[in-house]
């Protein structure tokens, strides 16, 4: 059974919330409080690049993926028993094609990781941003606003100055190029999430995409060369559990926020996610230089960029009038 009413007027919050959920920006149609949602969770979801580096010390990287994955399902799935009854099989449709998604996605991001650093694994990994908006407009014909891709293409260069990197010194080696297979998968699961967020069950799909995406890490692991299991540490176990539960979130509220984020504006949010795996970085011992921080400085314009709509307000007054 389609579900077509937002999860949030089933609880029934307090009217306060309410109020603040549907608050919205100006000259945009687009909720508040899930933009904000997106930007928490990027910035947990910058913080990943150290953690997946350090877990590859005591793990191979597709298996890792699939533990990470089986502790996030198994986190979600505690709390959604009673709502897994109701699972329709375009929920399980949904949720393994998403799963796919991840699974591809972080499963080339983590091979990576093994042979190039992780500012270039950003910077790679960030191609998703121009990525989701070429897909919408291949795929389902449906062109962004010209605001966008100027906020895409502003992100896009931050990215290019936060990493270090100048376009010419990028030589695509084998794990620059799996990164790049990484960020289309990523974008891919992007364009998913918001093409069926409105017609899903939020927490049924994250429940299925999740264990999918355990399952088909573990299924690829021969694909990846990885013949035998890793010795148990208790370095991998809580590694594991710590990040499960962080893509636990992460996928909640991806799925939530983009029953009204479009997917080309949740793109531009993510782009920050170099900013706070930079912050993150500084944090344990690495210094951003001048040019990494102006980058940072364009990738937060690109977010503002994208959300301008010249003489909105000026048209909704008139519309109201």
């Amino acid at each position: 059974m389609t579900v077509k009413r937002n999860i949030l007027h089933k609880i029934d919050p307090h009217p306060i919330l309410c109020n603040i959920m549907h608050k919205t920006n100006p000259g945009s149609s687009t909720p508040l409080a899930p933009q904000i949602a997106l930007v928490l969770i990027t910035m947990v979801w910058g913080g990943t690049f150290l953690a997946v580096q350090h877990a590859l010390s005591a793990s191979t990287p597709l298996f890792f993926v699939g533990c990470r994955f089986a502790a996030a399902a198994l986190a979600v799935g505690i709390f959604s028993l009673r709502i897994l009854r109701g699972l329709t099989w375009r929920d399980v449709f949904a949720g393994t094609a998403i799963g796919a998604s991840i699974a591809v996605g972080y499963g080339a991001q983590t091979i990576g990781l093994q042979s190039i650093t992780s500012s270039e694994s950003a910077f790679l990994t960030a191609l998703y941003v121009p990525i989701v908006p070429l897909l919408q407009w291949l795929v389902f014909r449906k062109t962004p606003h010209l605001m966008t891709w100027l906020g895409v293409a502003l992100a896009f260069l931050g990215l290019v100055l936060l990493t270090g990197n100048g376009v010419g010194a990028i030589s695509l080696n084998a794990g620059q190029l799996i990164t790049i297979l990484c960020a289309i998968a990523i974008a891919v699961e992007i364009v998913l999430i918001g093409h069926f967020a409105r017609s899903v069950d939020v927490r049924r799909v994250t429940v299925v995409q999740l264990a999918a995406a355990s399952l088909i890490a573990f299924a690829m692991m021969p694909l990846g060369g990885e013949t035998a299991i890793p010795p148990f540490s208790w370095t991998l176990l809580l590694l594991a559990g710590g990040m499960g539960l962080a893509s636990a979130l992460i996928q909640l509220t991806m799925n939530w926020a983009q029953r009204s984020v479009e997917p080309s504006r949740a793109a531009i949010i993510y782009a920050g996610e170099p900013v706070w795996a930079g912050l993150i970085g500084r944090i344990a011992g690495e210094r951003l230089p001048a040019l990494a921080l102006a980058g940072g400085v364009l990738v937060v314009l690109g977010v503002l960029v994208s959300e301008w709509r010249p003489g909105a307000k000026k048209r909704k007054a008139a519309h109201a009038s």
